[in-house]
């Protein structure tokens, strides 16, 4: 006989069997990020650190910095407490099934897009693990939460899940703990594209991952997928960890060096 679990989040026990051990109260918990955020990043803006771009979007101090490589990135809700855990119980529990609720929330995000997204079809980009890693975990959380989300996304055939086009051809050390700086030297020459540049040359890309930290890892790949002919690249995840208004006078502006590799980098922000 099987009886139900308790609620891998919160402890409470489930009152009906269900593939995720996760309670209706934790599920109805993770809110969609609301505030003010970055046009570009999505970062939440404070008022002593906004400005604006010649649209008048909201900028934050790093985006009106330097030009990050990709067009613009949303994020269905904050990376902190339930969302944090659903992650968690797919990245590191094994619990496939948080991949649909994931999903779902992820679709959400891609929503947010429609307004500035091409016509033509657009190719979605799981950002790939190193194959030791995937080797380890069994799967790539980001594939598994991008294929959710396109079931589920209502502009049928807008999308199409290109899962073997980019390659983390070496494996990165944790990124926890490390400073921006930090992350941007871990993630430098992580990523390549493995098919011909047909696949994604003319294109727009959809560069999907599961949670959005500095921004280290996606910009990373837009830019090899830049290099690779894309026209644009734009950046879904499901979660984008907060920084507190405290922290943004410890934010870096990127070396010259950096700033100068993002000038080689085509752009079709600027026509």
């Amino acid at each position: 006989m099987l009886f139900p679990s308790d609620c891998r989040i919160c402890g409470v026990s489930l009152t009906n069997i269900s593939r995720l051990p996760v309670c209706e109260e934790c599920l109805d918990g993770i809110r969609p990020l609301s505030g003010k955020v970055c046009s570009v990043c999505g970062e939440r803006v404070f008022s002593p650190h906004v400005f604006y771009d010649v649209g008048g979007g909201l900028l934050c101090r790093l985006c009106h910095a330097v030009e990050p490589p990709f067009e613009k990135a949303v994020a269905y809700g904050r990376y902190e407490e339930g969302l944090r855990d659903l992650i968690h119980l797919l990245k590191y529990g094994g619990v496939r099934p948080a991949a649909n609720v994931l999903g779902r929330m992820l679709a959400d995000a891609i929503v947010l897009l429609d307004p500035v997204l091409g016509k033509e079809p657009i190719a979605a980009i799981p950002v790939p693990l190193h194959t030791s890693k995937r080797r380890e975990r069994g799967f790539n959380q980001a594939e598994l939460i991008a294929a959710a989300a396109l079931k589920l996304n209502s502009a049928e055939g807008r999308f199409y899940l290109a899962d073997h086009v980019l390659e983390r051809r070496r494996e990165t050390k944790s990124q926890i703990g490390m400073t921006p700086h930090q992350r941007r030297e871990n993630m430098r020459g992580a990523f390549t594209v493995t098919r011909s540049k047909a696949a994604v040359e003319g294109r727009e890309v959809l560069l999907i991952d599961d949670v959005y930290t500095t921004g280290a890892t996606v910009s990373e790949c837009a830019r090899v997928l830049l290099r690779a002919g894309a026209s644009r690249v734009w950046v879904a995840t499901v979660a984008r960890t907060p920084k507190m208004a405290s922290t943004y006078s410890q934010i870096e502006t990127p070396a010259d060096q950096e700033l100068s590799e993002a000038a080689e980098v085509p752009s079709a922000r600027a026509g």
